[in-house]
């Protein structure tokens, strides 16, 4: 018995000074836990994405305005062309995330993405301080250059790409400081989530107020010099952290061994399944060191005939085919995935509201009062600083506030789960859409009222609410989402988890224009007037609003079944694997 507790005692030393979570320290050797990981590691990695955010927020709130004052496009196009480009740069991380996973690695992947990123900001300073590439020769352009407009959408469009690579590995590569199953340092991931999108939001808080600033009162060219040299500097910081990270090693393709369980499910549909799941296929937990094991789950049941042994059959041969053959985990992870897709669809309309925030709210912003003292007037992208500003508050009162109380009134050591907590986010954005139209229904009046003088005199604070309450539901919701896509994606897709959260508002941003074209077409030949016509006081965004917060309000509805119905991911212990250890981390998951 001494021994035994002697041994125990051993291993339990020696996981706290290692982390045996299959990463390596730069050297490529088990990372020390006292040296690496962690919030030592994750600062480096928050600075970049400070810089990141900036550089986005700082171009993406004022790119409507500068479509429509200075490349001269109408409302209508400016709008499309805004969820275009923002649909490309929320999409494109699922091909970095891809790559990340399969062959580069996630700090390869930032590395090289951060640069091409730096390349598009440096183009894009050029395009505004070359003579040969600026919009005109004189300060107001009333037909810019064509080689301005193509070199100011490529450099746009590269930083998509840069975004695409940066994105979802810094984010997951950040997580992956922190070991899951270390008590303490998975308490901390929870608030990694958390203080991630603080950083994220004092970035985007910057870009809408100190760079918009910049473009409006200085120029467009000091604004995006300084973004190119904070992102420089930015890099910089983040290689120095090299020594200070734990890593994680590229796998290969994540989508072979999905495909492999599809075609070994067909090849054995016709096998008798066993009476008992833990007859099914699985190796030892001693003898895989590269990923945890999952515990078998009754849904979509026809996938699990892959890990049925074919008694006619040499085993031998089975195990070493996985086209044949595959593990209950490799069966799990497909089921994760397949999962997620109705989380994934049921999140869309949140992401449609969003969208509206960076378009059609900042044109509001135009046609209102934007003075706060005497002649000074604020810019009108940087009233998108209030959601900032409501998801920074949201942010820190659930971390520093709310978790602890709900982690003592539930037992749950994240509050509330992860689902729940998105939903509640999702209430927030159906308020938005109602304030948005009840207060656009006011300007309009104002308008019709006095025409002359439109909604000048109406002060643009009254677009604070709908500012406020969207950023608040995103510190609800977007930080659920991400912390739901990469707890929730097998281990070796966790670049490609923080993709799919991205890609949900990527999607949203092409159902958002899609909707805005139907409805176009729809309401021109209904009444033979568009509610979206060249400026917003001859449109109808008040029934767009209404519109908007219809569909969200009954999407909310079909979100709170499908969450209702969920199933978490059950990660089998570190100790020997027994149906009791499954039942264990399914009581621990139930409320995740």
């Amino acid at each position: 018995m001494d021994k035994i507790k002697t041994t125990e005692e051993s291993v339990e030393i020696d996981e706290q000074k290692w982390v045996n979570d299959s990463s390596v320290d730069h050297k490529g050797r088990v990372p020390l836990r006292g040296s690496t990981g962690v919030w030592k590691a994750s600062l480096f990695i928050i600075v970049i994405e400070f810089s990141e955010r900036l550089s986005y927020f700082g171009l993406a709130t004022s790119l409507i305005i500068y479509l429509t004052k200075v490349i001269h496009q109408d409302l209508k196009t400016a709008a499309k062309s805004v969820n275009y480009w923002s649909g490309v740069t929320t999409l494109m991380p699922l091909l970095g995330g891809f790559l990340a996973d399969a062959f580069l690695g996630r700090f390869s992947t930032v590395l090289v993405s951060s640069i091409v990123y730096l390349l598009g900001l440096l183009l894009l300073t050029m395009s505004r301080v070359v003579p040969s590439l600026k919009p005109c020769d004189t300060d107001l352009c009333h037909e810019p250059r064509k080689v301005h407009e193509e070199i100011f959408f490529l450099a746009i469009y590269l930083i998509s790409i840069g975004t695409g690579g940066h994105k979802p590995s810094l984010e997951s590569f950040g997580a992956d400081q922190f070991d899951d199953d270390h008590p303490e340092e998975r308490k901390k991931k929870m608030s990694f989530f958390n203080w991630w999108n603080f950083g994220l939001c004092c970035g985007l808080l910057l870009g809408v107020t100190l760079i918009v600033y910049v473009q409006d009162r200085v120029s467009w060219a000091m604004a995006d010099l300084i973004l190119t040299l904070v992102m420089a500097s930015s890099i910089v910081i983040f290689v120095a952290g090299r020594p200070f990270y734990r890593y994680r090693k590229a796998t290969g393709s994540p989508l072979t061994p999905m495909l492999q369980v599809f075609v070994a499910a067909i090849r054995k549909r016709n096998l008798l399944f066993p009476a008992n799941p833990s007859h099914l296929y699985e190796i030892p937990k001693s003898e895989t060191t590269q990923s945890r094991l999952l515990c078998h789950t009754d849904k979509l049941k026809f996938l699990d005939k892959a890990a049925i042994l074919d008694n006619t059959q040499d085993s031998e041969v089975q195990q070493q085919n996985p086209w044949k053959l595959a593990t209950v985990t490799k069966v799990e992870e497909l089921k994760l995935v397949i999962n997620m897709i109705p989380i994934w669809l049921t999140t869309i309309p949140f992401g449609i509201c969003v969208a509206q925030a960076a378009t059609f709210f900042i044109k509001q912003g135009v046609t209102l009062d934007r003075k706060i003292v005497h002649n000074f007037e604020i810019p009108p992208a940087s009233i998108f600083a209030l959601a900032a500003i409501g998801m920074i508050v949201s942010v820190s009162f659930y971390d520093k506030i709310l978790m602890p109380i709900l982690r003592r009134a539930t037992g749950n050591e994240r509050g509330i789960s992860i689902l729940q907590r998105i939903g509640i986010g999702m209430i927030f954005s159906v308020s938005t859409m109602i304030v948005a139209a009840l207060v656009e229904r006011k300007r309009l009046n104002l308008v019709h009222k006095n025409p002359l003088e439109g909604s000048s005199s109406m002060s643009v604070f009254w677009l604070a609410p709908q500012f406020l309450i969207i950023g608040i539901g995103d510190g609800f919701t977007l930080v659920g989402l991400q912390e739901y896509f990469y707890d929730q994606v097998p281990d070796s897709m966790r670049s490609l988890g923080i993709a799919f959260y991205l890609s949900v508002i990527g999607a949203a941003n092409f159902v958002s224009s899609l909707l805005i074209t139907i409805v176009d077409h729809i309401t021109k030949n209904s009444s033979g007037k568009s509610w979206f016509e060249k400026d917003l006081n001859s449109s109808r965004l008040d029934y767009f609003y209404w519109l908007l917060a219809i569909i969200t309000a009954v999407n909310l509805c079909v979100y709170v079944i499908v969450a209702m119905n969920y199933s978490y991911k059950n990660v089998h212990g570190k100790a020997t694997v027994s149906v009791a250890d499954c039942n264990d981390a399914d009581d621990r998951n139930a409320m995740a």
